[in-house]
């Protein structure tokens, strides 16, 4: 699929991922509609830190990716969806978990539905390898086994059967991206390396951590979107599910290390309590193969996690950009 001139449709455009996405896209010549949550403040999210250049360029559409009526009308006109809508962290998911069911699984449903009605090209529903689980071998193909070890994890998977399911079914065009630990500019400050990040430029010397024995695949927000963009690209995808993944792992532990090196040598790390999962919960191990992708498209790393980590910190390091996080407490 040639995407230059298409008309994309990004749901969660206002979030981490999905802002980076709708950059990407525009670069690419697509005609972006960008599917931002509605709320009475008028708030685009991520979208909102964008040039008013950029933001002219963008059909924003404001809604609820609960709502199928709302969703029937940002699907029509599109020809390839990129279904990134979802509640993500993984300890609000303990204590919410009815809303993950509603937001990642009946919404991903309602995308599916009118993607099909509207008989759009192509369709890439977000996963993640939360869905893995603890690693039970590595590299983690495509066809490890699912463990939902979480509510969070347990909707993802349910949303990708749901995918998988239209596939089979009805022929409908869908590809399933399973993204490992995306981080850089503008991720949510419940992830880890935001954590690490505003404690130690706030002057925190006493890093409150979680388990640092985990480990996780990293890949820099840009090479996952270029992940998206090839993937909607190549003709071999449709029908498969695909990690984006770098194929190297760091345990939080070290990644904490290599974070207080570069920003303050002097700070120590102390355990919070409060931060840990659930010990049958914790995915100890991810890393995840990208042989697969690299098979069927023409994408590859381009960030170093050295390079990565340097350009988040400097974003975060803007008075504008680090304001908006909340590093005295504990975001779930």
């Amino acid at each position: 699929m040639k995407l230059k001139s298409k008309r994309a449709l990004i749901t969660g455009a206002d979030g981490f991922i999905g802002s980076h996405l709708t950059e990407a896209l525009i670069k690419e010549g697509v005609y972006v509609r960008a599917f931002a949550f509605y709320n009475s403040f008028n708030s685009w999210g991520w979208l909102d830190s964008f040039s008013s250049e950029l933001k002219a360029e963008i059909e924003i559409f404001t809604g609820d990716i609960r709502d199928p009526n709302g969703v029937r009308e940002a699907v029509k006109g599109v020809d390839i969806v990129f279904h990134l809508a979802a509640l993500i962290a993984i300890p609000f998911s303990y204590h919410s978990p009815d809303s993950y069911v509603d937001t990642n699984i009946k919404g991903t449903l309602n995308v599916l539905q009118a993607a099909r009605d509207e008989g759009c090209e192509k369709i890439l529903i977000t996963s993640t390898s939360e869905v893995y689980g603890t690693a039970k071998y590595t590299p983690i193909d495509e066809n490890h086994p699912f463990q939902g070890q979480s509510p969070y994890s347990a909707t993802k998977i349910g949303a990708d059967r749901i995918a998988e399911s239209f596939y089979r079914s009805f022929s409908q065009p869908v590809v399933i991206v399973r993204p490992f630990n995306t981080y850089g500019p503008r991720q949510s400050a419940r992830a880890f390396i935001p954590t690490v990040i505003t404690q130690l430029l706030s002057g925190k010397t006493r890093l409150e951590l979680g388990n640092l024995s985990p480990t996780r695949d990293l890949i820099y927000v840009s090479d996952t979107c270029q992940g998206f963009i090839e993937i909607a690209k190549s003709d071999r995808t449709i029908g498969e599910e695909i990690n984006i993944a770098s194929q190297e792992e760091i345990s939080m532990g070290e990644l904490a290390q290599v974070l207080i090196d570069i920003i303050n040598p002097q700070a120590v790390i102390v355990k919070d309590s409060q931060r840990l999962r659930p010990e049958k919960s914790e995915v100890n191990r991810l890393l995840g193969s990208n042989q697969k992708i690299l098979e069927l498209t023409d994408w590859k790393t381009e960030i170093s996690l050295h390079q990565g980590l340097n350009e988040t910190i400097k974003w975060f390091k803007s008075e504008d950009n680090i304001k908006q996080y909340k590093p005295d407490i504990y975001n779930i």
